[in-house]
């Protein structure tokens, strides 16, 4: 097959998933033109039946928990592949790389004040937002995913500031390893004594408390969205620390 024949080959695919994706977007419904019951039922009940203000964390953490069960495991899978296979691959070097790879005595110009002192700067509101968003999912659509990740940018931040040893000072990969087990693992074991005690899988069996939204409030959903955080925190910032660690062994062997 020619090179010619091979670009009308993708351009025949791209415009088909081009067609496709435009038939869907024509039959869906318009925006907050819900067809389905579901919606304005659990909006009628969440709060009574929860104590949450936060119905989208009380649909993930409650009415369908052992599905989020499932999103974060793969998650977990996702980040324990790429270290398994990346921390063998340490070892190995690369052949064939560019002249301006094997160039010795290469440096690395330093990074920028303009990059350094702003990345810096917003470590701090960076974790502080993360810690409120996993901590406070009964209060509005926040939780444990959104948090999560945003906890994980504060690392990514303090690499882009130039400073990967301290970026490594705060993310021992043992720490992570564990931190990632324990978020996923606390979310079964939160399920596992609601069947401990006679109830159905991940039933809100903690007291609800009495303001509706307030921190103490909800049950399960705070305390699952609290380790949801750490799973997915730990999850990224493992995953972006490996990465690094890859280019960095790249660039050293190439020298």
């Amino acid at each position: 097959m020619t090179s010619r024949q091979r670009r009308w080959l993708f351009a025949i695919a791209a415009a088909g998933l081009v067609a496709c994706y435009l038939w869907a977007f024509a039959g869906l419904p318009g925006f907050g033109n819900y067809p389905g019951p579901y919606g304005q039922e659990i909006l009628k009940h969440a709060i009574a039946q929860t104590n949450a203000t936060g119905v989208v964390s009380a649909i993930n953490f409650d009415y369908r928990g052992f599905d989020t069960v499932g999103e974060e495991f793969i998650l977990f899978t996702a980040a324990a592949g790429m270290s398994v296979v990346l921390r063998k691959l340490r070892g190995e070097h690369e052949r064939d790389r560019s002249p301006y790879d094997r160039a010795r005595n290469r440096e690395l110009p330093p990074t920028s004040d303009a990059i350094r002192v702003p990345t810096l700067a917003l470590v701090g509101p960076v974790v502080l937002i993360g810690w409120w968003l996993a901590s406070h999912a009964q209060t509005d659509p926040s939780g444990g995913f959104q948090g999560g990740v945003i906890l994980a940018t504060a690392f990514m931040l303090v690499y882009l500031s130039g400073e990967f040893l301290a970026f490594r000072r705060l993310s021992p990969v043992a720490l992570l390893d564990g931190a990632e087990a324990l978020g996923a693992g606390a979310f079964v074991a939160v399920g596992l004594a609601a069947v401990a005690q006679g109830l159905p899988y991940l039933d809100n069996f903690l007291p609800l408390g009495q303001v509706p939204g307030a921190v103490s409030s909800s049950g399960t959903i705070a305390l699952i969205s609290f380790f949801v955080g750490i799973e997915v925190a730990a999850a990224f910032t493992l995953i972006i620390g490996e990465l690094l660690e890859q280019t960095l062994l790249v660039r050293a062997g190439g020298r």
